[in-house]
């Protein structure tokens, strides 16, 4: 990281962040481009280890490179402000940010993927929602990247 003085290390203000963010691009590589996603996700945490969930269809482009291409990138952000300035070159911005590297893959185990999709409920309305009809498990595709490196950022 080029700005030191803006990293965030502390994990417990990293977990801070992580919960502010609603939004996750995933990166995946697709025959030489690069193909971002934007998603919705939840998240668990073991020992400074994240793992985070997903869902979508079970077939598309995504779901294809879940399989074939599974080493992806990530970024979530949170908090952005513009900061006018005198001129175009003194204007910044207030943000907070996470990065990182991981593995992407479908998640087969059904229990597994009732707990991610319970991560994704808990996350994005803050309810434990614990049961999902089976119709609606039969056709969704739950899958999880699990975090190898990440960087934090912020700038208030």
């Amino acid at each position: 990281m080029r700005r030191k003085d803006r990293e965030i290390t502390d994990k417990e203000k990293i977990a801070q962040i992580i919960a502010a963010c609603d939004c996750c691009r995933i990166g995946f590589c697709d025959a030489g481009e690069v193909y971002i996603v934007p998603l919705n996700f939840g998240y668990t945490e073991q020992n400074g280890q994240y793992t985070f969930y997903f869902h979508g269809a079970k077939e598309g482009r995504k779901f294809d490179l879940l399989q074939s291409a599974p080493r992806v990138g990530f970024e979530m952000d949170t908090g952005y402000a513009l900061v006018p300035g005198k001129d175009a070159a003194s204007c910044s911005a207030r943000f907070q940010s996470v990065i990182g590297n991981g593995v992407a893959e479908i998640v087969t185990d059904d229990a597994e993927r009732v707990a991610g999709l319970c991560a994704l409920m808990r996350h994005n309305t803050g309810r434990e929602v614990t049961e999902f009809p089976k119709a609606a498990l039969d056709v969704t595709c739950v899958f999880k990247l699990t975090v190898e490196s990440l960087s934090c950022k912020e700038h208030l």
